[in-house]
């Protein structure tokens, strides 16, 4: 079981990164919390939006697993 997890929890460390990875910049870095930037103001288009929900479901899976792995052993 120990082992399975810790696999699985490989390879969603592995897609994470791939999505994060291939997600477009906001070019915004810092210059969002000045004010000066409109990042909040836009929305993302479709495959932004997927991108971003699936980012966040896969940390959440991830960060998950990796609980449930520290706690097993």
């Amino acid at each position: 079981m120990l082992t399975f997890l810790t696999v699985l929890d490989v390879i969603i460390a592995i897609v994470l990164t791939v999505v994060v990875v291939i997600q477009p910049s906001k070019e915004a870095g810092l210059g969002a919390l000045g004010g000066g930037s409109q990042v909040f103001a836009g929305k993302n288009s479709g495959i932004e939006a997927l991108l971003d929900k699936l980012t966040t479901w896969l940390a959440v899976v991830f960060f998950a697993i990796t609980i449930i792995i520290g706690i097993i052993s």
